[in-house]
């Protein structure tokens, strides 16, 4: 697959992802929130390769917007992990950074593919 800024970050960020359910599960032992966290966090990346390979510019388009929504709701269980004391305040801010990130390209992506 040709590497794009947002399949580089996407992928980069389900590695942090990853990573971080696993010091979750091992060293807090939180298996709940970690899990929707996993599963968000992955998904937002298996939704930007989805749309790359898209078969139409809507598909492409309906993708896009399916791993933003996946990279708000990543937001949400990242927010709910520092609030409840399981991310320390540097930990949520590092990995909360790149998501806002990732989210702000995909929403530039997916206004762009819907208006031109």
């Amino acid at each position: 697959m040709e590497s794009n800024i947002i399949v580089d970050k996407s992928k980069k960020f389900a590695i942090r992802i990853v990573n971080l359910y696993k010091f979750l599960v091992d060293n807090k032992k939180e298996y709940v929130l970690s899990k929707q966290l996993l599963r968000s966090g992955t998904s937002i990346g298996a939704n930007v390769c989805e749309a790359i390979r898209g078969q139409s510019k809507a598909d492409f388009g309906t993708k896009m917007n399916i791993a933003l929504k996946e990279a708000s709701e990543t937001e949400y269980w990242l927010e709910l992990l520092f609030q409840t004391d399981y991310l320390t305040e540097t930990q949520y801010e590092s990995i909360m950074a790149d998501c806002k990130e990732i989210n702000k390209i995909l929403t530039t992506i997916v206004k762009t593919t819907f208006t031109s």
